[in-house]
């Protein structure tokens, strides 16, 4: 972990190590972290360089001293993204398989008054977390790595649970329950699990406070992976199912992955093609699981339920066809929607820029007014989550 005191307060790593192992999980954590270091002191930094040329690291976190990525967009561009770049190169010369994870910190809780005057977007706690976002997301796409959106499960709990205190009393460093928090985001992101089921809260953390702290991340990291991690190589499995009486297919709808392997919950042999059929021979109901892994050794696991039963109306037996997304000139188009459907644009930032709600089966969206970029479109209904990337050029 590469960053300054926000690591480094209240031993975030080995409130993360603690955590990892209380979810029968495991993670050797390193830091460097002088008090207001930023990404450019760190490239001459020589604790930091040392550890980053020993290698063989499964991530790296990158984060930068807190003020310097909500500054204007012109002077973050030339004094951290070249050296964000320049931390991230570096990683991979030395760890060709290591993911850059970029920690997006939090909105100071009474903005930024020595630097409000000339940049007023930075005098409030929402201007300078809106301004941190951006950056950080930037700096992801960049260099084609993954966010951790601690920043943004910050803003959750401050916009729906004002009076649990994240900050310390200088209205910038955590707290117990702000360093416990970013724990449990970066848990999440890294493990792709919620943190419910652990019996490890931090000392000074009451258990309700805790609750909502997972409830945060479920809700910003696990239900939009692909936000925080659509640019980076860490895999993503999931597949959607369709049941004909005993026969099960699997449409894989998996990104990132370069070999999978099905268990299909019946005690039959591992099935290794990308998107299988599968006859059972008894009625039940079969926990079916995916992997995905990568040609690095990262893997991810999607597990989901099918039911054979000899009732044609069984729920087990309904047939979801898989969506089909299309780009045609200056309109986009989803076809095989199923019942109530919300559907989100989000910009390269993860920004929303659109959001609807349709009954229909198809859809059409006109996107001759979006600003050239890279944009995802994200569907969601009872029963399935689905997002799809397109380039406006």
């Amino acid at each position: 972990m590469i960053g300054n005191s926000y690591i480094y307060s209240n031993n975030l790593p080995d409130v993360l190590e603690s955590l990892a192992l209380s979810m029968g999980d495991s993670l050797d954590i390193y830091s460097s972290t002088p008090g207001g270091a930023t990404f450019n002191a760190h490239t001459a930094n020589s604790t930091t360089l040392a550890l980053i040329q020993q290698g063989n690291w499964d991530f790296v976190v990158l984060q930068a001293q807190s003020q310097e990525p909500s500054f204007p967009p012109s002077q973050v561009a030339t004094q951290t993204y070249p050296f964000a770049k320049r931390l991230d190169s570096l990683v991979h010369v030395s760890s060709p398989c290591a993911e850059t994870l970029f920690f997006m910190t939090w909105g100071k809780k009474n903005g930024d008054p020595g630097n409000c005057a000339g940049y007023p977007i930075l005098c409030t706690y929402a201007g300078v977390y809106s301004r941190l976002r951006e950056s950080y997301m930037e700096m992801t796409a960049d260099n084609q790595s993954t966010c951790v959106p601690v920043g943004a499960t910050w803003d959750y709990i401050i916009n729906n649970y004002p009076s649990i205190e994240l900050f310390v009393s200088d209205g910038s460093h955590p707290n117990v329950n702000g360093t416990y928090l970013a724990a449990c985001t970066f848990y999440s992101s890294i493990f792709k699990k919620s943190c419910a089921g652990t019996n490890y809260i931090l000392s000074g953390v009451s258990q309700a406070d805790a609750n909502h702290f997972y409830a945060a991340t479920d809700s910003v990291v696990l239900d939009s992976i692909e936000t925080w991690q659509q640019h980076g190589n860490l895999p993503n499995a999931k597949f959607m199912k369709s049941v004909n009486q005993f026969t099960a297919s699997f449409n894989n709808l998996s990104t990132r992955c370069d070999t999978y392997a099905w268990d299909f919950g019946d005690g039959s042999l591992p099935n290794y093609t990308t998107s299988p059929t599968h006859t059972y021979t008894n009625t039940g109901s079969y926990v079916v699981k995916l992997v995905g892994e990568t040609l690095c050794d990262n893997e991810s696991n999607f597990k989901d339920t099918v039911i054979i039963s000899n009732n044609p109306n069984s729920i087990g037996n309904t047939n979801i066809q898989p969506l089909q997304f299309m780009k045609i000139d200056n309109s986009i188009f989803l076809n095989e929607l199923q019942g109530n459907c919300d559907i989100t644009i989000l910009d390269a930032s993860g920004k929303t820029v659109f959001d609807s709600h349709t009954n229909d089966k198809k859809w059409q969206f006109d996107i001759s007014n979006l600003a050239s970029g890279v944009y995802m479109c994200q569907v969601k209904s009872s029963n399935l989550k689905q997002v799809f990337k397109f380039i406006i050029p």
